[in-house]
């Protein structure tokens, strides 16, 4: 058996370790970015009335069947309904209502006929008016009742993300959700020649960007960071900062996992937390456990395309789930190489790369290829070149698998 690990090996670890957190109920205006816990059922028809799509005039079909240009019906207005009246106004042959785009159709009507099909339009229509169209058909620009969605109807079903389009959905009938709390994340980078962004760094010193990315990284997963740390490396410094982080759900520590002397991670952990080996590249140094008090902790890689690379393809797919997500993945897509590239032997690679998607097309970030140290090369990228570990060779015109990133 290979001393490597697949990722879907590692990924499955970590998944069978993930419990969905608790359930709690917010009000809608709490609820953006919040995973539903329970379906949305409609509590109401959709519409619930029969309503009008058109600006225009609630007209009795058959009395205006024939309408056209040279043969104009006049009808007799009788009444105005503006969206929101409760108004039922009867009216008879050769009569028509006034009425607005949203506002319930007489019961009397059977038809609509916007105001561009009539000679005087909006500025000539409270006494009579001329229709010079005639609608296709019966029931023409009318809405009808529970089109949309009837009682009863799911609106929402368990495990969606609540964004915009999901939360005006729910807003049809609820005020209040089931929603599963937010995962709390403690974001730790190890490593003694860290300064703060924007610090001036001396010989030996580089700023802390792994920090800073997955702060962003996490918060973009709707997760809570709560600890934000930067840690010499030093074994107990990785134990002071677990202590302080007791209440979070997930710990992420960047860099100190692999083999060197100076791996703090490994040196406090490696009898409570797994470190293995991944065919991946970048990424392959990964270690996750879970600790006594119930704590998911990973240990990613120091370079900042393999620690973007690590939580996209195991941190985040774990992050969801603690929510109850139903899509934990990101998308992919097929596309076609636009330049070569070489990879690693023996490992998959996920390589920053551009995408062109009227072209379907996709190359390299940069031309520093897939080296883990290029940091620049995540600025450039929408997706992450997916090539198998069997693939020595991208060349022009293969096709490729990307996952499609923000």
């Amino acid at each position: 058996m290979s001393e490597l690990l697949t990722v879907e090996e590692h990924r499955a670890r970590i998944l069978a370790a993930v419990n969905a957190l608790p359930v709690e109920t917010v009000r809608l205006d709490e609820a953006a970015g919040r995973t539903l816990a329970a379906d949305v059922r409609a509590r109401h028809d959709l519409p619930g009335d029969d309503n009008s799509s058109m600006d225009g005039f609630a007209v009795r079909f058959a009395d205006v069947e024939g309408a056209d240009a040279e043969s104009p019906v006049p009808l007799r207005v009788v009444a105005d309904l503006p969206a929101g009246s409760a108004d039922d106004p009867a009216f008879g042959p050769g009569e028509a209502v006034r009425i607005m785009t949203g506002a319930p159709v007489p019961t009397g009507a059977d038809a609509i006929v916007p105001f561009e099909d009539t000679a005087g339009g909006l500025a000539d229509s409270l006494g009579t008016v001329e229709v010079l169209h005639a609608p296709a058909a019966a029931g023409a620009f009318i809405r009808r009742r529970g089109g949309d969605v009837r009682t009863g109807d799911a609106v929402l079903t368990a495990g969606e993300r609540l964004g915009s389009y999901a939360l005006a959905a729910a807003a049809a009938g609820v005020d209040r959700l089931e929603v599963r709390r937010r995962p709390r994340v403690a974001v730790v980078s190890t490593g003694s020649e860290l300064v703060a962004p924007g610090t001036t760094p001396g010989r030996g010193q580089t700023p802390d960007s792994n920090g800073v990315l997955l702060n962003a990284l996490v918060t973009g997963a709707d997760a809570e960071v709560t600890v934000l740390a930067s840690v010499a490396d030093e074994p107990s410094a990785i134990e002071a900062v677990l202590e302080h982080a007791s209440n979070v759900d997930v710990v992420v520590f960047s860099g100190g996992v692999s083999a060197g002397a100076y791996e703090p991670v490994r040196l406090a952990l490696s009898e409570r937390i797994a470190f293995d080996k991944v065919a991946m590249q970048p990424g392959k140094p990964q270690a996750f456990g879970v600790v006594d008090d119930g704590r998911l902790v990973f240990g990613l890689p120091g370079n900042p395309v393999s620690v973007a690379v690590s939580f996209e393809v195991f941190v985040r797919p774990a992050l969801l789930a603690l929510q109850g997500r139903t899509a934990i993945d990101r998308r992919h897509a097929r596309l076609t190489a636009s330049e070569s590239w070489r990879t690693p032997p023996g490992r998959r690679q996920y390589l920053p790369a551009v995408v062109d998607l009227v072209a379907g097309t996709v190359r390299p970030a940069t031309a520093g290829g897939s080296g883990s140290h290029l940091a620049a090369s995540l600025a450039r990228a929408e997706a992450f070149a997916i090539v198998p570990a069997e693939v020595s060779v991208v060349a022009v015109g293969d096709p490729v698998d990307v996952m499609l990133i923000p």
